[in-house]
């Protein structure tokens, strides 16, 4: 291996998360278990807002992920939407609706994020 090889850490790129941490119960989900994720070192949770605003640094720290989660409260799709009109469409989406949960009827619990926590890290790997 070079030198230039060692030098270029492109294996260390980050994973990063973009919960839609909407105002519902499932965006509370989606938040807690992005926190979560980010916490255990799966991943690192990142700014969906700046990617929206078009913040240049958040833009270009995102293209450099070597993966992407947009993780969804319902079937609005607003994290999986607002990576698309930034221009990413290489990511992963999980909206946990799919995963049985309901919006209006799941408090952000620890069996809830759980459930999300665990699907993530399956999709991650």
């Amino acid at each position: 291996m070079s030198s230039n090889e060692k030098d270029c850490a492109c294996s260390q790129a980050p994973k990063l998360i973009f919960p839609c941490s909407g105002a519902s119960d499932t965006g509370e989900i989606t938040d807690q278990s992005a926190r979560q994720l980010a916490r255990h070192g799966i991943g690192k949770m990142f700014c969906l807002a700046g990617i929206g605003g078009k913040v240049n640094a958040i833009v270009e720290s995102t293209k450099s992920a070597s993966k992407i989660i947009a993780i969804d409260g319902c079937v609005l799709d607003c994290a999986k939407k607002t990576l698309e009109q930034g221009g990413f469409n290489d990511f992963l989406h999980l909206r946990i609706t799919d995963l049985g949960l309901q919006k209006g009827k799941s408090p952000a619990t620890e069996e809830n994020i759980s459930v999300v926590y665990d699907k993530a890290i399956d999709m991650f790997h």
